[in-house]
């Protein structure tokens, strides 16, 4: 039944959410430091373009009907699980990580943002046209995300492993799609092997 409730209403949450968070800024959240209000920022960000790209489940359609052809990658399941304990998880992982280890591993957050803009950006290049995300990706995404990479204090170690987790995190949604359309491909035609479907 929680399962339901949220497929439903998450991206109406992520709108109360991000305002939310927002409100909290003045009272003066990251204790003064710049670093940490920035990785805090991560969080209200990402959920503002997701309203953008998930309202009316237009991200998993256009995915679905666009970039697969019509055939099941992305099930709604799939998009709350990226989106929930994938996104929203990582960042408050970030900023936990930045508060009370060392500032520094908030660079992942960074890192996860400008990726995703990346590729919302990629994936305009090759359709040639609008994909759900694309606005807030170039105009939110990117500057935020090199402002957050740049402007936090962090070593080498740290920026290494944050962008690998953005890129492993991006990598498995990706796998994650290839499958299933595959799965979904071969269950239609049983006689199409994965290598060919």
């Amino acid at each position: 039944m929680l399962k339901s409730w949220l497929e439903a209403h998450w991206v109406a949450g992520a709108v109360f959410m991000s305002l939310a968070l927002l409100l909290l800024v003045p009272v003066g959240i990251g204790g003064g430091s710049e670093a940490l209000l920035l990785i805090f920022l991560a969080s209200p960000v990402y959920m503002l373009h997701q309203v953008e790209e998930h309202t009316g489940d237009r991200f998993r359609a256009y995915i679905n009907g666009t970039v697969f052809g019509g055939v099941q990658a992305l099930s709604i399941a799939d998009v709350l699980w990226i989106n929930l304990p994938g996104v929203w998880g990582l960042n408050f992982i970030a900023l936990y990580a930045a508060h009370f280890v060392d500032v520094g591993w908030g660079v992942a957050a960074g890192y996860l943002i400008l990726i995703n803009g990346i590729a919302h950006i990629v994936m305009a290049a090759r359709f040639r046209e609008y994909n759900p995300g694309l606005a807030t990706g170039v105009l939110l995404f990117v500057p935020f995300g090199l402002a957050l990479i740049l402007l936090v204090p962090s070593d080498g170690t740290q920026n290494a492993i944050g962008f690998a987790i953005a890129v492993a995190v991006h990598a498995a949604i990706a796998l994650r799609a290839n499958y299933n359309a595959t799965a979904t491909r071969h269950a239609k035609y049983p006689g199409i092997s994965a290598e060919t479907a």
